[in-house]
């Protein structure tokens, strides 16, 4: 019996390694561009805090433009599965190809993911001095 579903087995293990890969590397990659657009903006953002904005506003403007982003990539990614779900049917075991559970579980991680790479470097953005800030240009 193991001999006979150890392809499978074996495809769901390197399906499950990639998949756990990309999900580091795209966690990485947002957190990565998010990190450079406070940088960039930290004028900006000194700016805004000198003029009396509140940090929570300067935290939801840095992570609203992440999560735009974030929500893009996962409404073209979606779209991307579903073109791909003929290829990838003969690696799924016990779930259907078009399995909604399967997707709303996938897009929830992905955006809990998200959310927490651009909330790091915007709760680092309220932490700016806004006089170290506008001296920096």
């Amino acid at each position: 019996m193991s001999q006979s579903i150890a392809r499978q087995n074996f495809n769901m293990l390197l399906l499950t390694i990639f998949g756990v890969i990309a999900l580091g590397l795209a966690a990485i990659g947002i957190y990565g561009l998010m990190s450079y657009s406070v940088e960039q903006s930290t004028h900006d953002i000194g700016l805004r805090l000198a003029l009396g904005a509140d940090r929570r506003d300067i935290l939801s403007m840095v992570v609203g433009r992440g999560m735009r982003l974030a929500g893009l990539g996962l409404a073209v990614g979606v779209l991307a599965a579903f073109g791909a779900v003929r290829v990838l049917a003969r690696f799924l075991y016990g779930v259907r190809p078009t399995d909604p559970g399967t997707y709303g579980g996938v897009v929830i991680v992905l955006g809990a993911i998200a959310l927490l790479a651009c909330y790091l470097p915007a709760r680092r953005a309220t932490s700016v001095d806004p006089i170290i800030a506008l001296r920096q240009e």
